[in-house]
C-alpha cells in the first residue's frame, strides 16, 4: 500500500511552515515561562495483539499497525517494531531539524533521512544470550538541501542531536518499569 503526500499529509509552503514553527515555539515558551511544570509531558500509547504477531497501536486519535515479516512469524502487513523504531528516530530528527532551523534562522529547502540499524537475531530467538537484543549500531544519513554551507548544516545537526527526544531515547539508557498483570 502506497500513501502519497497529497492524500495523507497536506502540503505546506515554506512561509506557512515558518509561521507554524514560530507560533508553536512562542506559545510553548510562554506556557513554560508561566508554568514550568507544563513542559513535563506524559505520552500514553496502547497496543493490542492481533493476527499471528501483529499489534494494533492506538496513540491518541491515531491508530496504526505493527507486524513482522513472514520469516519472523508475521503476516508482513505492516512495518516491524524495529522499523517503526527507526521511523520514529527519522521523523523526530526531521521535526527537530525544522524546529531548530527556524529558531536559528537557517534555511532548509528539503530534508530526508535514511536510517540503518544492525540487529543480531540470535538473542531474539534465544540461540545466544551474549549479544544485545536490540540494535548494535544505527547509522543516520541526513540530507539537507538549501543555501547554507555544509558546515552550517553540520552545526545544525549537532544541535538537533543534542535536542532530539527519540535520538536521546535510543542513544542513552532510559529506565523502564514493566508490570505484568494477569487479565
Amino acid at each position: 500500500m502506497t500513501i502519497t503526500n497529497t492524500t495523507f499529509i497536506p502540503s505546506i509552503d515554506d512561509s506557512a511552515r515558518t509561521d507554524r514553527l514560530a507560533h508553536a515555539g512562542s506559545i510553548w515558551a510562554a506556557r513554560i515561562a508561566a508554568e514550568p511544570t507544563s513542559a513535563e509531558l506524559t505520552y500514553r500509547v496502547r497496543g493490542v495483539g492481533e493476527g499471528s504477531v501483529a499489534t494494533r497501536v492506538t496513540a491518541g486519535r491515531h491508530e496504526f499497525f505493527v507486524d513482522e515479516p513472514e520469516a519472523l512469524a508475521g503476516d508482513d502487513r505492516a512495518a516491524s517494531p524495529v522499523e517503526i523504531a527507526l521511523g520514529a528516530l527519522i521523523s523526530c530528527q526531521i521535526v527537530v531539524y525544522r524546529l531548530y532551523a527556524q529558531a536559528l534562522g537557517i534555511q532548509i529547502d528539503d530534508i530526508s533521512v535514511v536510517a540503518e540499524g544492525d540487529l543480531d537475531a540470535r538473542r531474539l530467538f534465544g540461540i545466544d544470550g551474549s549479544g544485545r537484543a536490540g540494535f548494535s549500531d544505527i547509522r543516520l544519513d541526513v540530507t539537507v538541501t538549501g543555501p547554507e554551507t555544509a558546515e552550517k548544516y553540520a552545526e545544525l545537526g549537532a544541535v538537533v542531536d543534542a535536542h532530539c527526544p527519540v535520538f536521546d531515547l535510543i542513544a542513552n539508557p532510559t529506565p523502564v518499569c514493566v508490570t505484568v498483570t494477569k487479565g
